[in-house]
């Protein structure tokens, strides 16, 4: 019997490491519980999702990504202001924010969140970064296929 081939929509038992382009570790799953999802299920970055299909149960094997690839170019528009006040409304008004917190916000429509990052203090508004925080970061993305269903 061949082994399973990882198809869309396959769920997939795997290990993967995601390295940033100094070799810094980001993700590290090999040693520990293997990660399990569903190949489409927006889980891992479509570029990631890409380089998996077509592979076979049991196979291991590395791939340099691009930033374009892998989590796709910063884009400028997504650097938005959000006012003191706003925030102080929708949260606690005294809260303190830095640069490089992560905060959450309602979608508009309140079904879900999305995160965004401090990137500039300013007086009366805080610039917030709404990229994903691998935007722009080309990734070495190591993989062991462990099960695919």
């Amino acid at each position: 019997m061949l082994p399973a081939t990882v198809a869309p929509g396959a769920f997939l038992t795997l290990n993967y490491r995601l390295s940033g382009p100094d070799g810094h570790v980001l993700v590290d799953t090999f040693g520990q519980q293997p990660a399990t999802l569903t190949l489409g299920s927006g889980e891992l970055a479509p570029g990631l999702e890409g380089r998996l299909l077509g592979m076979q149960e049991g196979t291991r094997a590395s791939f340099d990504l691009s930033a374009d690839e892998a989590f796709g170019p910063r884009k400028p528009e997504l650097l938005r202001p959000v006012s003191r006040r706003l925030l102080a409304e929708q949260g606690d008004p005294d809260q303190s924010y830095q640069v490089g917190d992560v905060v959450q916000f309602p979608t508009p429509q309140g079904g879900g969140r999305f995160a965004g990052t401090v990137a500039a203090l300013e007086q009366d508004h805080l610039l917030f970064d709404f990229n994903h925080p691998l935007a722009g970061v080309a990734l070495r993305f190591e993989v062991e296929v462990i099960g695919v269903l």
